[in-house]
């Protein structure tokens, strides 16, 4: 029977043929062997508005994998991962679609989107009316991916994750609502009536929030076809397993169905939670469409519960209960929210996004509201000391997101999903829109603000909805002025900070001033405390720059700024003021032992050993660092860290002093001022003093956020002075110096892509210098990663002592007269600490005859794959010393790329000096590049989340 009647029939018989609902009918065959799926599909696609329409787009996001090119691709690359780039071909899935055909069989014209592989424009033969609907059948063969890559596809072990697996139409209202999968979870679809008849292996089980229909076994070829309908359908997600683990929970409104583990957890009490939940969702969402809602594991690991998923499963400050509980309400309220409010989840995310974290803080407020943020360890002796005990638990989303506000990466929460940071996309964004609708309920205090939110949902349940009917229908139900809150808090970066200027009494009067930081029309809650106890609370509104209010004097001891913490303030540290005394009894100073969360009402300083290992010749160094910095950022950071060498048996240490201006909106983002000064050993019983103020400007593309692209202009002094030691092993030969450095960088980090350029000028009373660098990697289509290097260096004027190389541009191993480099044993001349390298200036590996030049030095180098992280590389170069002819320079070998910048290994074997190979002392010819710098390692991990 043909395929496409077969379809047809399965329309009938389940009763899909109403004409005013979208429908589709898939008939799919799964071959488990060659991870293929062959589809006939019919869409029959209704045209709900007035336009009048020649083509039909189509969504087809398993395609989105078919090249290294695609925007999902694309995407990867963004976020400093390779397992898409140098993955298989066979692991990479594809659309192959064979027809597109109307209702009456002619062939339709179609094609694939140049800028959206995954997206299929259909040229219709006959316009479609307002009102009526189409009908297409389409026949097509998919490969699917590499389950590795998203979470969905095939694993390793042949089950199949299935999601924007079959084609589906896009949603047009007014026009075309199409993009292309970037691993968001973000397909926006209209919602359709879908029957769904899938074949394959009987040793498999299938696994959907269909509607299970009916189910038939053919012994012949082994294999069981499922049929699934549903209505009123936008979620596409379907298991393939031959052992499937899903739990299926019958409760009063509808039934669960899971994966969620939580060991130790029994089923029973699982059972108890579910229901709860439930509750809670009907409660408050409505009453759920469908008769079964599916919650898998892969839905909640691409969205955690970030804090409980990072701590290793045998180290948990909290009950079994309580982390299942929350794992799964967090991820059941996603799902139902995405089941049945059908914004546009690209361009309008914030909202679903924002109810799911504001409906998490109630449920923590209702039912577990002395809970901390660092649960049971808040009772442990020692840890409760710290302020971090006394914070709630539902405190962390303001702490999140205030760890990307305050390194001035936040973005509007209105920004389309795409171009949000990963941070702001899976954290920040989501936690700001959560607090931000819990601040808009405890504004609206003449409405109840979550019964209205209940009541828009209810309403608009799987109806097409958008921002503007939510503000609308918010709007209408209270008598306060919340337009603040969809222009500044959701349209715009700008912060909310406030503080308390003066207090004053006069009379039976108290006159209090708050002044409004930045240019916002936010309000703020100002509270009246007295012995520690609120007697007395009100919204301060329409505070530009300054607002002077009066009240009745009282007992009031104290007024405070938002003291619940509701609102996302950046500085809380100036909410708290009181009515009589010195600003002492403002904020008390606070001496604390290690790193905390900042205490808004203290007036912190922190102390903390340390155990440090800089070089070879001061050993492991002892001591404490006196500091100012908190778990978040600060604008003003200060330290002082003074040590003892045990091997040097010397007072070593550092200070410095840090302010951070950061602008918004403009290219030039953040404006550092800055001070260090050290003192260390450089060889044995040879120690340097270095003192470097600074002025740093960054600058970055302000509308392009998600772009590693920065441009630095750094211009500081640096001043080195020397002192040695009875049993010094080096001498001097150049007097104390200052250098004043000037330094312009262009750098983009990509793991494909990577380029990185700077010029440098250094002016010193006896040389004056310019040098230029660039640098290119890239990761070819055929998985080549290609390494090039240029560098270029001349003296303006050298006056320093021809017979020293001190300041002279080194060929592979920089004297570092600046003290920049991180260099373990600078001044070794043997053992594995000289074979150390730092690919500066020349960036040679061999150690040549003439490995300085105090004239003019050029240098290129290049590497290239032989196979995996194996290369081979060759250094080409000139080098000009004064009164002698430029020399000719050159070395090749084989590099170990283990770990690109962090740890790498270099085998000379042919240069100037011949073949390096079978001269004596091989081994120590061998350069190696590593890092201690645990700063330095955070980077890895940083780069693909800011």
């Amino acid at each position: 029977m043909n395929k496409h009647l077969i379809i047809t029939v399965l329309f009938i018989v389940f009763g899909y043929t109403l004409a005013a609902q979208n429908k589709m009918a898939i008939t799919a065959d799964v071959h488990v062997e060659t991870k293929t799926i062959s589809v006939a599909q019919t869409i029959v696609y209704k045209n709900e508005t007035d336009a009048v329409l020649k083509t039909i787009y189509l969504n087809d996001w398993n395609n989105s994998y078919s090249t290294k090119s695609t925007p999902l691709a694309k995407r990867f690359e963004e976020e400093f991962s390779t397992k898409f780039h140098l993955a298989k071909n066979e692991e990479r899935g594809f659309t192959v679609v064979t027809s597109i055909k109307n209702e009456i069989e002619t062939f339709l014209e179609f094609e694939r989107l140049k800028a959206h592989p995954d997206v299929i424009k259909v040229d219709l033969e006959n316009p479609l009316q307002p009102g009526t609907s189409y009908t297409l059948h389409l026949t097509y063969q998919l490969l699917i991916p590499d389950a590795s890559f998203t979470g969905y596809g095939v694993s390793k072990t042949n089950d199949f994750d299935l999601k924007y697996w079959y084609i589906t139409p896009a949603v047009y209202d007014g026009e075309w609502h199409y993009y292309s999968n970037k691993n968001l979870d973000d397909l926006f679809i209209p919602k359709s009536n879908i029957t769904l008849s899938i074949t394959h292996p009987r040793n498999y089980k299938i696994t959907s929030e269909l509607n299970f229909n009916a189910t038939t076994v053919n012994n012949e070829k082994n294999t069981q076809t499922t049929i699934l309908s549903g209505n009123d359908r936008t979620d596409t997600y379907l298991s393939l397993y031959k052992f499937p683990l899903y739990n299926f929970v019958q409760t009063d409104d509808f039934i669960i169905i899971s994966d969620i583990k939580e060991k130790g957890l029994p089923g029973a009490a699982k059972a108890l939670i579910t229901d709860k939940i439930t509750r809670y969702l009907t409660k408050n969402l409505g009453t759920y469409p469908h008769k079964q809602l599916l919650v898998t594991s892969i839905d909640y690991q691409k969205d955690p519960l970030y804090g409980l998923n990072q701590l290793p499963s045998f180290f948990r400050p909290f009950q079994d209960d309580f982390q299942y509980e929350l794992k799964l309400l967090k991820t059941a309220l996603k799902k139902y929210l995405d089941n049945t409010l059908l914004l546009n989840p690209r361009k309008e995310h914030w909202l679903s996004e924002g109810l799911q974290v504001y409906y998490l803080i109630k449920y923590v407020e209702e039912n577990y509201p002395d809970t901390k943020l660092i649960g049971t360890l808040a009772d442990v002796w020692g840890i409760r000391s710290f302020h971090a005990a006394d914070l709630d638990f539902n405190f962390q989303y303001y702490l999140y997101y205030m760890e990307i506000a305050r390194k001035n990466r936040d973005q509007p929460l209105t920004t389309s999903k795409d171009s949000l940071t990963k941070f702001n996309t899976n954290i920040a964004g989501k936690y700001k829109a959560g607090i931000g609708l819990n601040y808009l309920d405890q504004f609206t205090d003449d409405i109840s603000l979550t019964d209205y939110i209940t009541e828009f949902l209810q309403t608009n349940q799987l109806k097409s909805v958008s921002l503007a009917d939510f503000e609308t229908f918010i709007s209408s139900k209270t008598s306060k002025d919340i337009r603040w809150f969809f222009t500044d808090y959701l349209n715009t970066r700008k912060k909310i900070d406030f503080k308390i200027s003066t207090i004053e009494t006069i009379g039976d009067s108290t006159k209090l001033t708050i002044k409004n930081k930045r240019d916002n029309t936010m309000p703020i809650p100002l509270f009246k405390l007295k012995n520690d106890s609120v007697i007395g609370k009100l919204w301060v509104e329409n505070i530009q720059g300054t607002k002077t209010i009066t009240l009745p004097k009282d007992s009031t001891e104290n007024f405070v700024l938002d003291y619940n913490n509701v609102i996302p303030e950046y500085n809380q540290r100036d909410n708290y003021k009181a009515v009589e005394g010195s600003f002492l009894n403002n904020k008390p100073f606070q001496l604390r032992l290690f790193k905390d969360f900042e205490d808004p009402n203290y007036n912190q300083v922190f102390f903390m050993p340390l155990v440090e290992f800089n070089n070879i010749y001061d050993g492991l160094t002892l001591g404490t660092k006196v500091y100012n910095k908190t778990v978040l950022r600060k604008r003003l950071n200060y330290r002082f860290s003074p040590q003892y060498a045990t091997k040097s048996r010397a007072l070593t240490g550092s200070t410095s002093i840090f302010y951070t201006h950061n602008i918004e909106d403009k290219n030039l983002f953040d404006i550092t001022y800055g001070f260090t000064a050290g003192y260390q050993s450089f060889a044995t019983d040879a120690f340097f003093t270095r003192i470097r103020p600074s002025l740093t400007f960054s600058f970055r593309n302000d509308s392009h956020f998600r772009s590693p692209q920065m441009d630095q202009i750094m211009a500081r002094y640096v001043s080195i002075s020397r002192e040695l030691g009875e049993d010094a092993t080096v001498l001097l030969d150049e007097p104390d110096y200052g250098v004043f450095n000037l330094r312009y960088t262009h750098f983009n980090p990509g793991i494909i892509n990577y380029s990185k350029f700077y010029t440098d000028i250094q002016v010193a009373d006896k040389f004056s210098k310019i040098s230029f660098n660039y640098e290119f990697r890239k990761l070819t289509q055929s998985n080549q990663n290609i390494n090039f290097r240029f560098f270029a260096g001349v003296f303006l004027d050298n006056n320093s002592d021809p017979n020293s190389n001190y300041f002279s541009f080194a060929l592979d191993r920089p004297t570092d007269y600046l003290f920049d480099l991180n260099y373990l044993g600078r001044s070794e001349a043997s053992g594995i600490f000289s074979q150390q390298i730092i690919l500066a200036e020349g960036g040679f590996k061999s150690k040549l005859a003439t490995p300085f030049a105090n004239q003019w030095m050029t240098t290129a180098n290049f590497s290239t794959s032989i196979w995996r992280y194996i290369q081979a590389y060759t250094d080409i170069g000139l080098v000009k010393n004064k009164f002698i002819n430029p020399k000719f320079v050159y070395d090749s070998g084989i590099r170990l790329n283990l770990v690109e910048d962090y740890f790498e290994i270099y085998f000379p074997i042919y240069s100037n000096l011949g073949w390096e190979v079978g001269q004596p002392n091989y081994d120590q010819r061998i350069r190696v590049m590593f890092t201690v710098d645990p700063q330095v390692l955070l980077g890895l991990f940083r780069r693909k989340w800011y």
